[in-house]
């Protein structure tokens, strides 16, 4: 059975006539408490959790050093004027706070908001929503359990896209730090908490039939959607939250990466290196050329400059990476985009001068890394770092890797940043404040045409980066959490994600494990293929050294996820202009479906190809959920079709990933096995680098500027 099977009693409707607020008995005594019964008829059936069409949420408090408070019965609302849907309500508290309620449905949604007066002295607010015995849970943060993240890819993790049984701090953490304080139930509503202050949700940990909400800060306000449709409530969080950034076009090409460039005198395989450019960046170019990959964004990473973080004043170091801006010409020239590193502090002159002035964040002492950070409250420390970004925008790249905005931020004590509030309440809002403020300078001197792939966020980053999950371990169960984290994203509002593919922290480079992301790759937004230690798949540092196979089976998805651009990007359309995400859950599809939630490997990437990524070592076969309403064209075995609202089992060799594509699709997928042979015939050829190391020595002589006489 459905986690609760969703039953409908007509259309849904959320007027104050149907928003009945009553008096519930609290606990031993602590007297008679609030409890508030928001009628919508949309929503899935619980008995557990109530009478049917009802959200109801009790155990309502504010807390102050001295303790908590419940909130009473007698807070009682009312209309706010005649014929007004604004209900109001206020009592007052044995410590002297008047209370105050405001409730305000709109259409199918409720907005419901606390305060005090005075509100000095209270630390935080809570309340509960009465859960179903199987109700499921979705959103909050990509990582599968919250903690060190390292335990979000522990072997033998068992927890998937729901988070029933966790509690989760909601203050972001590095390094798979997207968050988002939205989740959406499976019984058709969902919750978003206003505000940047931590808080912590518990969903069915402590009490099995409640979720528990509590967060910091001198008032709550929450928005819940209560249409009983789980795709129109992660629709209406992220137009609400954002709406999503549309990228441009090329963000849905390959792309390639490594973690640090050395400049080396030869190529891996012994040729010299007579090329202008970095000898990283032209091997990894050149070969992909000659394998037929396609590479729409090459980016780099730090170190780049000079200093012993490879990050001053946000210049190029010419030594690492001689003849810059001739280098992303050629890039450019040859249909590839760059991307360069950034961070949200100041290193080399800058660092000195932004100390001197003021300009970084109160309450942080020097540490070896990260410091000294920006404010970017402060108007003068936001243009002064922007004055470095500009400088690297002004050579022709096209974008930035956006880091470490959630690393080393202070978050306790008494110090405030420049605009006045805490460093408690700075602490999440800083990602969205980094984010925005590179946004403001790419789009002063690029308009329309970058990209800013950020590693954290919170609410309000989505109109201005793309995403990526962090330094993910590179074992079978960091491919797993990585299919986890790219639904909780889709779910929480951000739909343009990728994946470090084969893993960032604990890079083993397994065959096994590559091929599976590689193909998992492909089907999510960004394809973003490295660091892959720092080395090609024709140059590992274990054997086979040249890995043919994992040389045909990244070309084999990397000429899919191009093809497959023109159809990314106008999901990608979808998702800016009415919140649906591009990578779309089973539990979002088909939330009727018995499978909805317990096969959180299986997704819709777009409107219509399904895709259920393998991650195990070893597995030739997945049981896959064919969403009900349509039939299945398995892309692997043109003949075969299936109709939809049924689990079947599959196939799946190491270059096969399960795929299927909706029946009356325009999508076309091409002979896939044609393409796979293609592959190993032209993987099993190994480049003439000699050959083409000239002709990028020819191309920069015919087009590096002339210099002046007597020089």
């Amino acid at each position: 059975m459905p986690p609760e099977k969703l039953h409908r009693s007509g259309p849904v409707v959320a007027l104050a006539a149907t928003c009945v607020l009553a008096a519930g008995t609290g606990h031993a005594g602590t007297g008679t408490e609030l409890t508030v019964d928001l009628r919508a008829p949309g929503l899935a059936q619980s008995p557990s959790a109530g009478p049917a069409g009802v959200l109801r949420l009790d155990g309502f408090f504010y807390e102050t050093p001295l303790g908590r408070v419940p909130l009473p019965a007698a807070l009682a609302v009312h209309p706010r004027d005649a014929g007004s849907t604004l209900l109001d309500g206020r009592s007052l508290m044995p410590d002297g706070r008047e209370v105050l309620l405001s409730l305000r449905p709109s259409g199918d949604d409720f907005t419901l908001q606390l305060r005090a007066q005075p509100g000095d002295g209270i630390v935080r607010w809570g309340l509960a929503i009465a859960a179903g015995e199987r109700e499921q849970f979705a959103g909050l943060m990509e990582r599968v359990v919250d903690g060190p993240q390292q335990a979000s890819w522990a072997p033998g993790i068992q927890a998937g896209l729901s988070l029933r049984g966790q509690t989760v701090e909601m203050i972001v953490r590095p390094t798979t730090a997207l968050y988002a304080p939205f989740y959406l139930s499976s019984r058709g509503y969902g919750v978003f908490v206003k505000g940047d202050w931590p808080g912590r949700l518990d969903f069915c940990a402590s009490d099995p039939k409640r979720v528990q909400l509590v967060f910091e800060g001198p008032s709550l306000e929450l928005r819940i959607y209560a249409s009983g449709d789980p795709a129109r409530v992660v629709r209406a969080h992220a137009l609400e939250a954002g709406p999503p950034l549309l990228p441009p076009r090329w963000l849905y090409a390959p792309w390639r990466w490594r973690d640090e460039h050395t400049q080396r005198d030869r190529y891996y395989d012994g040729t010299p290196v007579t090329g202008p450019f970095n000898a990283e960046v032209m091997e990894d170019v050149l070969m992909m050329k000659a394998f037929g990959i396609p590479c729409g964004v090459y980016w780099v990473d730090r170190p780049y400059g000079p200093g012993p973080m490879g990050y001053d004043d946000f210049e190029i170091d010419p030594g690492r990476l001689p003849h810059f801006t001739e280098m992303v010409s050629w890039l450019g020239e040859r249909g590839t985009r760059t991307l360069l590193w950034v961070a949200p502090f100041f290193q080399g002159r800058m660092k000195e001068e932004a100390l001197a002035r003021g300009y970084t964040v109160a309450g942080q002492g020097p540490t070896a890394n990260n410091y000294p950070l920006v404010d970017y409250t402060n108007p003068k420390a936001r243009a002064y770092w922007q004055e470095g970004v500009a400088k690297l925008l002004a050579l022709g790249v096209s974008g930035f890797k956006l880091d470490r905005s959630e690393e080393d931020i202070p978050e306790t004590g008494p110090a405030r940043v420049f605009d006045g509030r805490s460093v408690r309440e700075n602490r999440n809002a800083y990602p969205v404040m980094y984010v925005k403020a590179a946004h403001e300078v790419a789009r002063a001197r690029r308009g329309d045409d970058f990209v800013l792939m950020l590693r954290a966020a919170y609410t309000g980053s989505s109109p201005y980066g793309v995403f990526w999950g962090g330094d993910i371990g590179g074992t079978q169960e960091g491919l797993r959490a990585s299919i986890v984290a790219v639904q909780r994203a889709a779910v929480m509002g951000y739909p343009n994600w990728g994946s470090d593919t084969c893993g960032y922290n604990e890079q083993r480079m397994e065959l096994e494990v590559c091929g599976r992301w590689l193909a998992f790759s492909c089907f999510t937004p960004i394809m973003e293929v490295g660091p892959t230690r720092n080395r090609g798949f024709w140059d590992l540092p274990r054997e086979p050294s040249y890995d043919a196979e994992l040389i045909a089976i990244w070309r084999l998805y990397a000429r899919l996820h191009e093809r497959l651009a023109d159809y990314s990007y106008r999901s990608a359309q979808e998702a800016a202009r009415t919140g649906m995400p591009i990578v779309r859950p089973l539990a979002l599809v088909d939330p009727s479906s018995p499978a909805a939630w317990s096969d959180w490997w299986t997704y819709l990437y777009g409107s219509d190809i399904l895709v259920s990524p393998i991650w195990e070592k070893g597995r030739r076969s997945q049981s896959v959920t064919l969403p009900s309403g349509s039939r299945w064209h398995d892309a692997w075995h043109p003949g075969k079709t299936y109709l939809g609202g049924q689990t079947i089992e599959v196939a799946a060799e190491l270059h096969q990933i399960p795929l299927f594509v909706r029946d009356g699709s325009s999508v076309s997928l091409g002979d896939l096995e044609r393409e796979y042979a293609e592959a190993r015939a032209v993987a099993g050829r190994r480049p003439d680098l000699r050959s083409l190391d000239g002709e990028v020595r020819r191309w920069f002589e015919a087009h590096r500027a002339p210099t002046p006489a007597g020089r």
